[in-house]
């Protein structure tokens, strides 16, 4: 597992994140609530300036919509025009990165942690994902943590990506694989 991160090696005997990490999320969950889910839904830019004010990197033109959960946005870069649809959860214990015009559809899930069970005390694992320029991520669809998916991959609803995924490919299915090239049709 490249790039895997192991926040806490016992979570039966200890947090897994440090104070400020935790006071971090408090005083985000609090703006979140009053400032941020409660925003107008054309208010894109008013989101993406709450999002700076909490550490992320935001491109021009991002549409993150108000009921995206967002759990640490210190942990998010979001390129140029990219879309976030609301019931998406970004559960940013790792960095997520979305590339240029890429979108996450409603409802999907887009997971940088988990647990290694095979361990004492399950310590908490934190892995980064990268979703590339152009690629789509339809409804409900549930990403691993570790997990790139290439630059114009469309990955189907409600599919469970577990393994990267190639660039300019549709790809679908529990587990998800690619099904065939996605040709982009001449505007």
């Amino acid at each position: 597992m490249l790039n895997m991160v192991m926040v806490n090696q016992d979570t039966f005997t200890g947090p897994s994140f440090s104070l400020k990490n935790r006071i971090g999320r408090v005083v985000w969950g609090v703006f979140a609530a009053l400032f941020f889910r409660l925003s107008p839904r054309p208010f894109h830019s008013w989101r993406s300036f709450v999002l700076r004010c909490f550490g992320a990197k935001v491109g021009r033109g991002v549409h993150v919509y108000p009921n995206v959960k967002i759990w640490a946005p210190w942990n998010l870069d979001l390129a140029d025009e990219c879309g976030v649809a609301d019931g998406a959860i970004l559960y940013s214990l790792a960095k997520i990165t979305l590339g240029q015009r890429a979108v996450v559809s409603q409802g999907a899930h887009i997971c940088a942690g988990t647990h290694d069970y095979t361990r004492p005390g399950s310590p908490l694992v934190a892995m980064p994902i990268e979703i590339g320029d152009h690629a789509w991520v339809a409804a409900e669809a549930f990403v691993h943590p570790g997990i790139t998916i290439g630059n114009g991959c469309v990955v189907g609803a409600r599919s469970v990506v577990t393994k990267n995924m190639p660039p300019w490919t549709i790809c679908a299915g529990h587990p998800c694989k690619p099904i065939k090239e996605r040709v982009m049709q001449e505007a």
